[in-house]
């Protein structure tokens, strides 16, 4: 009888062994996609090579005593480091970086790499929301510019001619500002795309 209830108890540990594997490579197949995405990982006011030091993305070197902008190499994330107020986004195909003086200034993108459906555009842009809310980031006039929300209203605002439009405050270290807007793609004529940009510069006092 003793030896029944052992043999029995072998599929389940079978099975217990299968799902906690499923579940590791699961976690290492997504740690590993996202590593393999070409970022961009800098500290607002740095100098440029370190920048270029540190990001997997290749941008070309900043232009001596010039105020002007470079774009990765390729599609690229931003990894945006601070201890407080960082965040990371998805990557992007519209990606400037101002340089002054060679070192790392305003940044401009649009956190997608091809125009989005509305769904696919909120949750991108609720995610960032999300991330900022936690790190201590603060809409800064929820009267007349409140955060984006996947609801009836919201989805009304984004959809609109002016667009949906949010500014978002770091204390007194940075700012952004968040669209969502209608964007006419040609190679989808029947569907309604949207284009994300996103503005980050240091907060104006």
């Amino acid at each position: 009888m003793i030896r029944r209830l052992k043999v029995s108890s072998w599929p389940r540990r079978l099975c217990m062994v299968l799902m906690v594997f499923l579940v590791v490579a699961s976690v290492r197949w997504v740690v590993q996609q996202l590593a393999d995405e070409p970022e961009i990982a800098l500290v607002f006011g740095e100098p440029w090579e370190d920048m270029r030091q540190r990001s997997s993305a290749s941008i070309p070197p900043a232009i001596p005593d010039e105020l002007w902008f470079h774009m990765p190499e390729s599609d690229a994330r931003l990894r945006f480091i601070d201890p407080q107020y960082g965040f990371t986004t998805p990557l992007a195909r519209f990606f400037t970086i101002n340089f002054h003086n060679e070192r790392v200034d305003n940044i401009r993108m649009s956190p997608q790499i091809e125009p989005l459906l509305l769904d696919d555009a909120l949750k991108v842009v609720l995610d960032l929301q999300e991330q900022w809310r936690r790190q201590g980031w603060f809409v800064s006039d929820p009267e007349s510019d409140p955060a984006i929300a996947d609801t009836l209203q919201g989805r009304a605002r984004v959809r609109s001619n002016l667009g949906g439009r949010t500014f978002w405050r770091a204390g007194d270290k940075y700012q952004i500002m968040l669209n969502v807007n209608r964007f006419k793609d040609y190679r989808h004529p029947d569907e309604e795309r949207y284009l994300i940009s996103l503005e980050l510069a240091r907060a104006r006092l």
